[in-house]
């Protein structure tokens, strides 16, 4: 089997971390394994140690702002040096929040010769965005937070996401995300060619 890798974008409480949940339910009932590598949990997983490294993500964290470069990749190069065997598919949520990032994720895929990643925008818009947020109550999740991870998604997550879509290296899919989760789910099976 050739791994495949999905790598999922979209602005905060579009859904994407469901939506990654789906599609690994639905490859493993295609006898696919699957790994996940989901930056945010992670981070707030850092956050919660008792280093220095743990109350600066911590900081970073509870004022809405992003998290320095190296941090995002040490986490998900860690995970792959140690877990992928070249057997499984890869699903990854929250890396590439700067065109730093994609190009290192890029550089990764090389190096693990995953042919033709699948870049994945569960699309919503910014006002679409804030309300789910503010629905899901969770602790981060206060207005000025939220507006921040929005300032910043689009100064720079967007980038990122343009890397991604203008190289023929990647295959690019967006997904109106504002409709139902089983209908989100359903575009994005029908866009792999599944």
């Amino acid at each position: 089997m050739d791994s495949q890798a999905f790598v999922f974008f979209g602005r905060s409480g579009c859904g994407k971390g469901t939506q990654v949940k789906l599609l690994i339910d639905f490859l493993k009932s295609k006898g696919r394994e699957a790994l996940y590598i989901e930056t945010g949990s992670s981070l707030r997983k850092l956050a919660g140690d008792n280093t220095l490294a743990s109350s600066r993500v911590n900081e970073i964290l509870q004022n809405g702002k992003l998290i320095p470069v190296f941090l995002p990749i040490w986490i998900w190069t860690d995970f792959l040096v140690k877990n992928f065997t070249g057997k499984e598919d890869l699903l990854l949520d929250g890396v590439c929040r700067r065109r730093e990032e994609a190009i290192a994720l890029h550089s990764a895929f090389d190096f693990y010769k995953i042919n033709k990643p699948n870049v994945i925008l569960v699309n919503v818009s910014k006002d679409w965005s804030y309300t789910r947020m503010m629905e899901r109550g969770r602790a981060d999740d206060a207005p000025e937070k939220i507006k921040n991870r929005l300032e910043w998604y689009e100064r720079d997550v967007v980038p990122s996401i343009e890397y991604f879509k203008t190289n023929s290296n990647f295959n690019f899919i967006e997904i109106n995300g504002e409709q139902s989760v089983e209908d989100v789910h359903k575009d994005i099976i029908k866009a792999l060619n599944f």
